[in-house]
């Protein structure tokens, strides 16, 4: 069964536990699977079985340990999709995804993805996520293209999963986003929180549920009626960059979510480089990669 510890931080002290772990938990799929979970004995804070409305505090340790049959799809067969490569040795892989491949199998999708190709390519990758997402430290979005890190064994991962919640991991993006920033260099300190009302988004929100979220933006090329614009991301909410732009009027094109679809082909953001300290060898390794062609193109 694979466990997981999350040690609470200050901006999260006082939430509920069963919130806190909807948020904390990317791949969970839901609120519901989370009370579940906890109501089942398999979430303690600080050694204790708790309830899910149970107040968590900063410094609390929370270990979440998920059965093998919460876990669906429980096998994802490998599948001959062509991978761009770039960086492997016997414990990362770096992986250029393209736009369009989603990571990993989730409700309603069980093929096509990276971790389909990664088990095709590779007989070894982390078991920390089970069979659903073997390999998989961290996410990009379906639509989002760019570098990706996966891990081989379980040590790996522990370690790179603890630099991406210590915020220690260096990432780079760069966008197309319309209109013209008025400044040439900033930084967007807006928190975030799940929609009220439409729960498959994300939104600023300065209430009590609102999280921490900071990007900072510097301007590549100004184009006509678009912005070429790199963006750094400290904090990894989901959707961060996205609904940052868009909050303060310059949506990346084509946001079917937060912008105007039609704007551009695709979305247009891209993960351009990355950086992390290296689990074994200790050493600070950097990966950068060229912006897609359509966004130098772009006037």
């Amino acid at each position: 069964m694979p466990s997981q510890l999350l040690k609470v931080l200050a901006q999260d002290a006082h939430e509920r536990l069963d919130v806190y772990l909807a948020e904390a938990l990317a791949d969970i799929p839901s609120r519901t699977f989370v009370k579940k979970l906890i109501i089942d004995g398999h979430v303690k804070v600080n050694e204790r079985v708790v309830k899910p409305h149970h107040k968590i505090m900063e410094g609390d340790d929370v270990w979440i340990t998920i059965p093998k049959n919460f876990l669906r799809p429980q096998y994802i067969e490998p599948e001959d999709i062509p991978l761009d490569i770039f960086y492997e040795d016997d414990h990362i892989i770096i992986v250029n995804k393209p736009c369009g491949l989603m990571v990993h199998p989730a409700t309603g999708q069980y093929t096509g993805t990276l971790v389909n190709a990664l088990l095709n390519h590779s007989v070894e990758l982390s078991g920390v996520n089970e069979d659903h997402r073997p390999g998989i430290v961290h996410r990009l979005d379906q639509s989002t293209s760019g570098l990706i890190i996966v891990a081989k064994n379980n040590i790996a991962h522990t370690k790179i999963a603890r630099q991406f919640q210590r915020h220690t991991i260096w990432k780079k993006y760069i966008a197309l986003v319309e209109g013209h920033i008025r400044f040439d260099e900033g930084v967007i300190r807006d928190p975030l929180a799940r929609h009220t009302r439409h729960k498959d988004k994300m939104g600023v929100c300065y209430n009590s549920t609102g999280k921490k979220a900071v990007t900072y933006y510097k301007v590549v090329r100004r184009l006509t009626g678009s912005t070429l614009v790199a963006l750094f991301p400290r904090t990894g909410r989901t959707h961060q960059l996205r609904v940052h732009m868009s909050y303060h009027k310059h949506p990346i094109l084509g946001d079917d979510k937060y912008g105007h679809s039609r704007s551009f082909p695709r979305l247009a953001l891209h993960a351009q480089a990355i950086a992390l300290q290296h689990p074994f060898s200790k050493k600070y390794i950097a990966f950068f990669s060229r912006p897609p062609r359509e966004f130098l193109a772009h006037k």
